[in-house]
């Protein structure tokens, strides 16, 4: 009995140095995010301790738009964003020294007209207020230079007004705008609780990697393993997504919507996790960068050109390959 009084308290204290030895040998190391489903990886990686797993303390920072975490990343406040990467080449023209270092999502866009805006293709847009993301943004520049100009309008022909997903749901409901360009899980979630209708999916006709991973060329230099690590998680996060949507969805699912169900028109109460289930479901995650991926980037760093957005000291079109480093994605196989 002595010796158990001895050895309980001794072996407890052992635990407890092992445990606090392990917490320090985790390495600090800040991501920022958007709360959309491009973003899920990132969050799926925190919530499943997969960030934890690889050896990295992650502080997980959500940003409201992708220009305030370029911001963050430019200033040395974070390690690497998920995020579009129009803000990324927009900063690198004036001399930013950012690096695309891996792949997130390809771009879901879906525009959603209210049932009473008789709006049922995307020429019947003009003359009418769209909610969409912030100017410069990917998602803008998409609806801009790919999405209206298809369609035969001009950007002025439609009053577009750059806010949140959340609020563009919110702007549906109230009848402030017509129609809406949404990420998922919004673009689900505006169709469950509000008279409104999908009338099309850039997805589906002009694919495109909307999210990638970006850090700044300072970090990759100094911090290069930590990135990797990184990166190594969002992948793992990436398979439990494609795999298993539903384990996944528990692990997210508050992320996006507050209370345990969601109140919808036409399906009465639906639990959350169902509801970001489909979301998962409906997403082509990929945390590849493919040579179609950078080509596609190109066009759109010229479409930035073209809009005004992005400027080159030399007037020359921005060269992408300039900002991307995908050395991870080659020693990983992928």
């Amino acid at each position: 009995m002595k010796l158990a009084r001895i050895l309980v308290p001794a072996l407890a204290a052992l635990a407890a140095l092992a445990f606090t030895n392990n917490a320090l040998a985790l390495e600090k190391f800040k991501i920022g995010y958007l709360r959309v489903m491009d973003d899920a990886q990132a969050m799926a990686a925190y919530e499943a301790g997969l960030y934890k797993k690889y050896g990295l303390d992650v502080e997980l920072i959500e940003f409201k738009s992708g220009t305030d975490l370029v911001k963050a990343i430019v200033g040395g406040q974070l390690d690497s964003g998920v995020f579009g990467f129009s803000n990324a080449v927009a900063w690198a023209s004036k001399g930013a020294d950012l690096k695309v270092v891996g792949g997130a999502q390809l771009g879901y866009h879906a525009l959603v007209a209210r049932e009473d805006s008789g709006i049922n293709k995307v020429a019947d847009l003009k003359g009418k207020t769209l909610a969409s993301q912030a100017e410069g943004s990917t998602a803008d520049t998409v609806l801009k230079g790919v999405v209206l100009k298809d369609a035969g309008i001009k950007p002025d022909d439609v009053n577009v007004m750059g806010v949140s997903p959340q609020v563009a749901v919110q702007s549906l409901v109230g009848k402030r705008v017509d129609a809406a360009f949404l990420f998922e899980p919004q673009a689900r979630i505006a169709q469950l609780i509000a008279p409104v209708k999908q009338i099309y999916e850039i997805g589906e006709v002009w694919p495109f990697p909307c999210m990638v991973v970006i850090t700044s060329g300072d970090t990759l230099k100094k911090r290069r393993d930590a990135v990797w690590k990184s990166l190594d998680a969002q992948r793992d996060a990436i398979m439990l997504l494609q795999k298993k949507p539903a384990e996944a969805s528990k692990l997210i699912a508050g992320y996006f919507i507050a209370e345990p169900t969601l109140k919808t028109l036409k399906h009465g109460e639906m639990l959350r996790e169902d509801v970001i289930r489909d979301a998962i479901k409906s997403q082509t995650f990929t945390p590849k960068i493919s040579k179609k991926d950078q080509d596609r980037m190109q066009e759109i760093s010229n479409i930035l050109q073209e809009q005004g957005s992005l400027k080159t000291r030399d007037g020359k079109p921005f060269d992408v390959n300039s900002i991307t480093d995908l050395s991870w994605q080659t020693a990983r196989k992928l």
